[in-house]
């Protein structure tokens, strides 16, 4: 059985909003990747988080894995451009997000895709987002993680010294620059009792 959300003491009576960005931090990485963290950009967070839970058409994925079909070890709901989003404080993020970084992806942020971490058997696997023009072009991938923190893995793509972000209650992190295609990221499963997350990532388009 999942562990149950332990709220985060400053994160119970706030309204849902999204703060200012200017608190943003950045780390410039390897090959013209970077990462922007800001710890608490979302508020009332917890409550997002039982709104998504709830509100959600969740989906469980199978995928190929050699010879056999494999559980998605996480539920999924993308947003296509244009599709309604599941609350309204997800537009109010991502117009945000595409105002702050509009000088530098010079296009809005358009799609939201969710995965929820049930508990600590839920994970996803190194990767780049690179289905699209995230293979050849610099684009931006913000996250916003509401939930339960885990920790979100950064790397050089084919191996080398990982940073570790430790992700929940409103966290943002921005990857941009070359980091899709010269970096990896991953979620990776743990056998300490964990609670859920949600993660909540927008792209611009043509960007998976």
């Amino acid at each position: 059985m999942p562990t149950p959300l332990q709220g985060s003491l400053l994160d119970g009576f706030e309204d849902i909003a999204v703060g200012p960005l200017n608190g943003v931090r950045r780390t410039k990485l390897t090959a013209g990747a970077w990462v922007d963290v800001l710890p608490g950009w979302l508020r009332g967070a917890d409550q997002l988080f039982d709104r998504l839970v709830d509100g959600v058409p969740w989906r469980a994925d199978r995928r190929q894995m050699y010879d056999r079909m494999v559980d998605v070890p996480r539920l999924l709901r993308f947003y296509e451009e244009g599709e309604r989003m599941p609350d309204p404080v997800l537009d109010q993020a991502r117009n945000a997000l595409s105002e702050y970084y509009f000088r530098e992806l010079n296009e809005p942020f358009r799609t939201a895709g969710l995965c929820f971490y049930r508990d600590g058997a839920d994970s996803v696997a190194w990767h780049g987002d690179t289905i699209g023009r995230g293979a050849t072009d610099d684009t931006m991938v913000a996250i916003i993680s509401v939930g339960a923190p885990r920790a979100l893995l950064l790397r050089p793509r084919g191996g080398g010294e990982s940073l570790r972000y430790q992700l929940g209650h409103g966290d943002l992190i921005v990857m941009g620059g070359s980091c899709q295609r010269t970096w990896e990221h991953a979620i990776p499963k743990t056998r300490r009792p964990v609670g859920p997350r949600i993660s909540i990532q927008f792209r611009p388009r043509g960007v998976r």
